[in-house]
């Protein structure tokens, strides 16, 4: 792994990567202190410029997580910013879905989203559970590498938001361009980690507009990602802004990836568990077993459902049956009725 380099200010300004108090040098240093959590700008607005369409959906514990594989996905990406229209697409797992169980401000961001793309493989496995036949995950990381790739041949500017630091964000453009020749990163930022004052908020807004992104990568975990996105949306004019979380350590080369048998077999939890233990374990001891019980739960009710449909479906066919028998036999009942009549003048005619 290439450590990040050691003169700072030079990879700042060649990536247009500037510290805090570049952004707003009327502010004084202590701006840029560090707290114990990065939050966001407290904004509800959704996007205002919404695009006419994305992908299909299918409910999961309520999160309408989106019918989609990485090529399709890109190439809604590529037409929403041919359009300049302008969304958000959130990456998510089962940490998302049973988190916004808990936090409605990521349940309404999750619900602004244009997609929720099934970044978690037990998310697959719940789509496909449910009657769908998704082929595999739309991976964050993954796709955050695949759209390089085509950004490299279209000429789509990219501005990342987010990383461990500067240092950190500049190693990451500099891999990332050194993997995809072409791709232009026009611009990027790791946010400190104390609440954005409104003054902060709009020189960062200004910071991302004057680059000219088409898109914002946004890697600040969650759920802080989901509702910066949801927040920052109106105040943007990069068309999409996408949360891909740990993709930026990933592509960095600072966290292994788990092996791609685990992630094929939803161990990534597992693997990523072992390399950060302390700040993991909590979330996947709750997490995970809330989410089997609760979709068992849904799949018990919508297979309850479902037969109970089938059940309507052949009673209304049975009594459609029914009735038309009965149509048929009051049919030959007239018949019958008009033939004996008929005889009956045949006969009185003779007479």
């Amino acid at each position: 792994m290439r450590k990040p380099s050691a003169n700072r200010d030079v990879i700042a300004s060649q990536y247009r990567f500037r510290p805090l108090p570049q952004l707003l040098p009327n502010l004084p240093s202590s701006a840029a202190a560090s707290g114990s959590d990065r939050t966001v700008p407290t904004s509800s607005a959704q996007p205002h410029r919404a695009p006419t369409e994305g992908a299909p959906s299918l409910d999961v514990l309520g999160l309408p997580v989106a019918l989609t594989d990485y090529e399709g996905t890109l190439d809604l990406i590529d037409r929403l910013v041919e359009r300049r229209e302008q969304a958000y697409v959130c990456v998510c797992n089962v940490h998302t879905v049973m988190a916004a169980s808990e936090d409605r401000e990521l349940r309404s961001a999750l619900d602004g989203a244009w997609l929720n793309v099934p970044d978690g493989q037990p998310l697959v496995w719940a789509v496909n559970a449910l009657g769908q036949s998704l082929p595999g995950r739309v991976y964050g990381p993954e796709l955050m590498w695949r759209a390089c790739a085509r950004a490299a041949r279209s000429g789509q500017r990219f501005y990342l938001y987010g990383g461990r630091d500067q240092d950190a964000l500049a190693q990451l453009a500099d891999r990332l361009r050194a993997s995809h020749p072409g791709l232009r990163i026009v611009g990027g930022y790791s946010p400190p980690y104390h609440p954005l004052s409104e003054e902060e908020r709009e020189a960062i807004s200004a910071e991302i507009n004057d680059s000219g992104a088409d898109v914002v990568w946004v890697g600040i975990g969650v759920p802080k990602q989901e509702k910066w996105m949801a927040a920052m949306r109106p105040h943007l004019q990069a068309p999409l802004l996408i949360g891909v979380g740990a993709a930026f350590d990933f592509h960095a080369g600072l966290v292994a990836q788990a092996p791609r048998w685990m992630q094929d077999r939803g161990l990534e939890w597992a693997y990523r568990l072992t390399q950060e233990p302390g700040r993991l374990w909590r979330r996947y001891l709750r997490y995970n077993p809330q989410f089997v019980v609760a979709f068992a739960r849904q799949l018990a009710r919508d297979r309850h459902t479902a037969a109970s449909r089938r059940r309507t479906t052949a009673s209304s066919r049975r009594t459609a049956a029914g009735s038309r028998r009965t149509t048929v036999s009051s049919r030959r009942t007239t018949a019958s009725s008009r033939r004996t009549r008929a005889r009956d003048r045949r006969t009185t005619a003779r007479d």
